[in-house]
């Protein structure tokens, strides 16, 4: 059944790690391959060691271990005839800590595996390094075909615990962050304790088992000793091993196929849509959406699709292509001549300064061309003559438990802002910074660490001031703030101003930049009638963004179903 819903699990959301954590279940369960009744069984295999280990003990060789507590009869599953449940001790591992990773002074240059030589639970000597170890350390700590690594310490629980396998011969040892177990092959397969140590049954026994200190976590010979193991007899625990092998590489094959899917899609996807933005005419994009309509099941069936799409919607408003011109409109030309004339009166009145002038449009700077009616512009032409694009407080300073509310980029959002921000500065520091005090309305942009994270101020802002990494932006005209807002929401504007991003300790936009920033400007009843285009069809694109999470969560639950099923099976 499980191999005949192959396609459902792989193409779920984490579909791939479910079948694989499947695999390794029913492998420890003893479902994965058939019993064989001429087997030795494993009790036989318990009778071996017990003998071999007194009779080691009586001759000296090594100590009586420690009593642990017995197995009794809560064990996690029932395991099938001739299988065995043991501690990992009772198969009597030789442990062994791994060499300082400082080295000895004076002594002989050797590779000393690290955590980093560590790929995919099996050793890599791809970029290895070496360290002088006393010559008397090294065959203390050197490395054999079929030793298992365990990771001793780390701040990741993925990691510590793991059991990472030698399957090669190498002239290495190990450094003080591992534990090398090595294991009689007479009593247990090598390969197939490595795959127990992968299984959910012994990594979460070893996260229950873990000493965190300072943020590091990590684990002794005596929890490794503990853990509880199903033994099944030698002959089955090669079978297994084979079968989980052959397993994990249709698993791998899987993967593979759906990356080169994927990516194959995306540029699909990207080819398609991109042919949309270089229309030139309406009658060109029509006839390129089509093509895309045509297919539009099929390309846009996960959500990267959709958010392509959607900053497609954007980039052909911004050409003047998602929405027809009307020759009765008044130009742009009109809109940005009342800007300027309202800004030379307030010079003339001294209420501002004579602005310095930016460097005037050349043709060959333009990127596209544009409908009639609409123009090239310096985004600064669009703003407040009174509120100039600015960064807000430079250094705020301790924070106040009362006092000015402070606006940080966390704060910012284009649909949920919260009521008060929850930061506040002092009012000596805010008197400070006047001219970047709210009054409520204004567009929000960070400029440092989230460049282009947007947001506007809502009435409850009244009076906040905002923090050095956001900048300040208030359109001219109270007609162009619906325009102003979503053309900074365009590929093509951030990547305008992610062209003159400066990388210092964060990425940083610099306001000047920022206001000579090349812009395009519709009419003014254009505008209105783009907006509106564009947020219904963002609406249109959130609604099926919606559908496909809830397919995706559907096929995710069908494929858990699947797995959930398998691991219950009792038929191999």
């Amino acid at each position: 059944m499980l191999l005949s819903n192959l396609n459902l699990l792989a193409t779920a959301p984490g579909g791939i790690a479910k079948l694989r954590e499947l695999i390794l279940t029913l492998a420890v369960q003893g479902k994965l391959v058939p019993q064989d009744a001429s087997d030795e069984p494993a009790s036989e295999l318990l009778r071996k060691i017990r003998a071999e280990k007194d009779r080691l003990i009586a001759e000296g060789k090594i100590k009586r271990d420690k009593p642990l507590a017995g197995i009794g009869d809560d064990t996690p599953f029932e395991l099938p005839e001739k299988w065995e449940w043991v501690r990992l001790i009772d198969l009597m591992p030789e442990f062994q800590n791994g060499a300082s990773s400082r080295g000895d002074a004076g002594g002989q240059p050797i590779t000393v595996l690290r955590l980093a030589d560590i790929k995919g639970k099996r050793i890599s000597l791809e970029a290895t390094r070496q360290i002088p170890i006393a010559r008397a350390d090294i065959e203390k700590y050197r490395l054999a075909e079929g030793d298992i690594l365990i990771t001793r310490v780390n701040g990741s629980a993925d990691i510590v615990g793991q059991f990472n396998l030698c399957d090669k011969p190498v002239q290495a040892i190990y450094c003080d962050h591992f534990i090398r177990m090595r294991i009689d092959r007479r009593w247990i397969a090598a390969n197939y304790c490595a795959l127990l140590g992968e299984s959910a049954l012994v990594r979460e026994s070893i996260k229950s088992l873990f000493i965190t200190t300072a943020g590091q976590k990590t684990v002794n010979q005596s929890h490794i000793g503990s853990l509880l193991f199903p033994l099944p007899p030698l002959a089955e625990q090669s079978r297994i091993v084979t079968r989980v092998e052959e397993l994990m590489r249709l698993c791998d094959a899987l993967e593979a196929k759906g990356r080169l899917e994927a990516t194959q899609h995306a540029q699909l996807v990207s080819t398609l849509l991109a042919t949309l933005t270089t229309s030139t005419t309406p009658a060109e994009l029509a006839a390129h959406w089509q093509r895309v309509a045509t297919h539009f099941d099929l390309l846009l069936d996960r959500p990267e699709a959709v958010d392509a799409l959607e900053q497609t919607i954007l980039q052909l408003a911004v050409r003047g292509l998602l929405v027809p011109q009307d020759p009765q409109d008044a130009p742009a030309s009109h809109l940005l001549q009342t800007i300027r004339a309202e800004k030379d009166q307030l010079i003339a009145q001294g209420k501002i300064k004579r602005d310095k002038p930016l460097p005037p449009i050349a043709e060959e700077e333009k990127p596209f061309g544009l409908p009639v009616g609409w123009a090239w512009v310096r985004f600064d032409e669009l703003i407040h003559p009174l509120k100039p694009v600015a960064y807000g407080v430079l250094v705020p300073g301790p924070d106040a438990e009362t006092g000015i509310p402070f606006v940080r980029i966390a704060d910012l959002s284009l649909t949920d802002p919260p009521i008060k921000p929850e930061k506040s500065i002092s009012p000596e520091v805010d008197a400070q910074f006047k001219r970047t005090r709210l009054d409520g309305g204004e567009i929000l942009m960070g400029v440092v660490g989230s460049i282009g994270k947007l947001g506007v101020a809502p009435a409850t802002w009244a009076g906040a001031n905002i923090a050095r990494a956001i900048c300040r932006i208030v359109p001219a005209d109270n007609g162009l703030n619906d325009f102003v807002l979503f053309l900074l929401q365009t590929q093509f504007m951030q990547e305008n101003f992610a062209g003159d991003t400066r990388t210092l300790a964060q990425p940083t936009l610099n306001v000047g930049l920022i206001r000579a920033a090349l812009t395009p400007v519709p009419p003014p009843a254009e505008q209105s009638r783009i907006v509106a285009r564009v947020t219904t069809l963002r609406t249109l694109c959130a609604d099926l963004r919606q559908r496909l999470a809830a397919s995706q969560s559907t096929q995710a639950q069908l494929a858990g179903a699947l797995v959930g099923v398998g691991s219950f099976s009792s038929e191999p």
